[in-house]
């Protein structure tokens, strides 16, 4: 049975979902094709089901350290099997939720792989759907006049180093585990790679991280990462730089073994589990990319600004795409596209304006340009760096270690990057991204009065440094 649209969705991640539902608003007749389940990577392999974990290390931790805080318990116990009941719980709340908001934007749901046909009777150009439904069945025929494709992401393997789902896993398989190793190698040290040791070192796995680079997620700024391997070292996680892992090498026995080139040395090493951390990888294998004129680039979907690939009608938007692999991001690339759809003529996204977040403890935040980048682009800048050490509400919560870094054009005294590391900085970011918006300079920034005692402070005492009046710096 064939069915009209105005658009059709490959994809119910937060790029799809999103765009459905302001697709929706927009009066468009939309559909989407989802393989698995509404929601995505995001909700039922990622962003929500981590920090539910992180944020389960987080208080048996905090419970262990209460002693600090004048509140004695004599017998602290981890029940992992009721930490995954947690987690699945709220994935379970979460995914009902979303469910309701097609219900409520009237949007068609088709369970099953999609994928586009050429040309055909039904329209002379590419971008008819053939959805092959879970439920077995006859195919479903969508004939939409537009498309967005929104199939996101997958870990990446490394070849020679075979998957098992236990011994050696990806984050896919970590998220399942019912009993914690009693030690872990983690390959890779992004940021994927540093929250799960953070959330395992906190459970009281012996943690080892082999990153390639010459330092911790290396995408942040050098300082960010020196302070992100100092306390995750003072944590007693074993950060070991500069490694490259020799596949060839692993032998599976009571631990896994595996020799990887350090610095010019091999060296051994070996755990209970492996853990494969080295980034995502695009799905769009079997989704009829071939039946169409859409390029490709390292792996990646290529589209414009406003996400239209070769085939003008065919949008793309996501992890698919590559560039900033964050549910925040897919969204609003999806809203961009559905705004280009109805004529709306959206301004292209300046993804310098876009906050990043490493949930870890300590987490890591930051937004547009690295002091590094902004050297390579030209800029004469100017930096201030203020410590949580000298914040009274980092020492209330007990937790100083960190900082915030601004890096400012000189010539402008526009705020070009901040960068954050410490307590609960992956909601202090936000400020500093309103302010990239709008094109604040320290100034202004120091005029919007942070209340006292809190995190906030810090925003503003980082400001004053850079205009020469630090108050407590």
């Amino acid at each position: 049975m064939a069915h009209e649209y105005d658009l059709v969705i490959l994809g119910g991640g937060p790029g799809g979902y999103v765009a459905a539902i302001r697709a929706a608003q927009l009066g468009l007749k939309t559909a989407i094709v989802e393989r698995d389940k509404l929601g995505g990577t995001c909700l039922h392999k990622g962003c929500i089901p981590t920090k539910s974990l992180l944020r389960s290390a987080e208080v048996y931790r905090k419970a262990k350290e209460s002693d600090e805080y004048g509140v004695e318990i004599n017998e602290v116990a981890l029940n992992y099997m009721k930490v995954q009941q947690r987690k699945n719980k709220i994935v379970a709340q979460l995914y009902s939720g979303v469910q309701h908001l097609m219900k409520k934007g009237k949007i068609d749901v088709f369970a099953g792989i999609g994928r586009i046909l050429g040309p055909s009777i039904f329209s002379p150009l590419p971008g008819t759907i053939s959805v092959e439904m879970n439920e077995g069945g006859e195919n479903e025929l969508l004939i939409p006049k537009n498309v967005i494709l929104a199939t996101g992401s997958r870990p990446k393997t490394i070849p020679g180093l075979h998957i098992d789902g236990h011994f050696v896993m990806t984050s896919d398989e970590a998220l399942e585990m019912i009993e914690l190793p009693k030690s872990i190698l983690i390959v890779g040290g992004g940021v994927i790679g540093i929250e799960w040791a953070s959330l395992l070192a906190d459970f009281g796995v012996d943690v080892t991280i082999l990153e390639f680079a010459s330092r911790m997620i290396p995408t942040e700024d050098k300082e960010i990462s020196k302070e992100m391997e100092r306390v995750l070292k003072k944590r007693g996680i074993k950060a070991v730089t500069d490694a490259k892992v020799l596949p060839e090498t692993m032998k599976m026995g009571t631990d896994v073994s595996i020799s990887a080139e350090v610095n010019g040395a091999v060296k051994g090493f070996s755990a209970e589990r492996v853990l494969i951390s080295v980034g995502r990888q695009a799905n769009i294998h079997g989704i009829g990319l071939e039946n169409t004129d859409i390029q490709l680039e390292n792996g990646f979907i290529r589209t414009n600004e406003f996400y239209q690939t070769n085939n003008s009608h065919i949008y793309a938007i996501g992890d698919c795409i590559g560039g900033l692999q964050l549910a925040h991001v897919a969204s609003y690339e999806g809203m961009t596209a559905v705004a280009h759809i109805a004529n709306q003529e959206p301004q292209p996204l300046e993804y310098t304006r876009i906050p990043s977040c490493v949930y870890s403890y300590p987490e890591a935040a930051k937004v547009g340009l690295t002091e590094e980048e902004a050297r390579t682009k030209g800029y004469q800048i100017k930096t201030g760096k203020f410590p949580f050490r000298a914040i009274g509400k980092a020492l209330v919560l007990g937790e100083a270690d960190g900082f915030v870094k601004m890096v400012v054009d000189e010539a402008t005294n526009d705020v070009l990057g901040v960068h954050m590391i410490g307590p609960h900085v992956t909601d202090l970011i936000a400020e500093a991204g309103l302010a990239r918006v709008l094109d604040a300079t320290p100034w202004e920034i120091a005029q919007s009065l942070h209340p006292h005692p809190s995190l906030s402070e810090v925003m503003g005492e980082v400001a004053w440094l850079i205009e020469g009046k630090a108050i407590h710096g």
